[in-house]
């Protein structure tokens, strides 16, 4: 029988929630993520984050994203440290090559994202990981981006993610546990839903001076 997403996201949820687990399992402690998830079923507003990141350009296609503070479990939070995450475009694209895509940063969340939802629902099953790899690909026609064809989409126009996952388990294991991960994950979640996007200007307070 086929289980929809809803259904592997409460399969998950109740083997988290019914395992105690007090030992790490693939570098996921299993008992906090269930208390986790205790704490916010009893307290749904706990649920509630915000994500930011703060851009600023530098030149051409170049600029540097910082990563810093979110908001979570009811209160103003932040990282560890700041995060500096730079993006600029190859040569062939007009740019000077001085940091990734920002296509290539969205391939690279995506891939992250399934990578931690499969660590955690390996961890909530007892199952042990010895090697994850993923090779995501993200199929692209530059007429969109360009301006060209206004029927083409600017983005890609397909993303696919290959897993090769060594762990004590079955190949019916390893398929649920991807399953779950897709079910759970919010960039896959993002990329595959129609999430809105409002862009807007904020003019400086400040004139420069001409």
């Amino acid at each position: 029988m086929v289980r929809t997403d809803e259904q592997y996201r409460d399969t998950t949820a109740g083997m988290v929630a019914e395992r105690a687990i007090r030992r790490q399992r693939n570098g996921v402690d299993a008992a906090a993520w269930s208390a986790t998830g205790d704490a916010v079923a009893a307290r749904p507003d706990l649920a509630v984050f915000q994500f930011r990141a703060r851009n600023e350009w530098h030149a051409g296609a170049h600029c540097c994203t910082t990563i810093d503070e979110f908001h979570g479990a009811g209160e103003e939070r932040s990282h560890e440290g700041a995060f500096c995450v730079e993006a600029d475009r190859p040569a062939v694209l007009v740019g000077r090559d001085q940091a990734p895509t920002p296509v290539e940063f969205v391939l690279h969340a995506v891939a992250s994202c399934l990578t931690a939802g499969l660590a955690h629902s390996a961890a909530a099953r007892d199952i042990t990981l010895h090697r994850v790899t993923s090779t995501v690909t993200g199929d692209l026609d530059l007429r969109g981006m360009l301006g060209l064809d206004p029927q083409m989409r600017a983005g890609c126009r397909r993303i696919e993610v290959r897993f090769e996952v060594e762990a004590d388990a079955s190949a019916e294991d390893l398929a649920e546990l991807i399953a779950a991960a897709k079910a759970c994950s919010s960039v896959h979640d993002m990329l595959t839903s129609a999430v809105p996007v409002h862009v807007e200007l904020e003019l400086a307070s400040t004139p420069r001076p001409v």
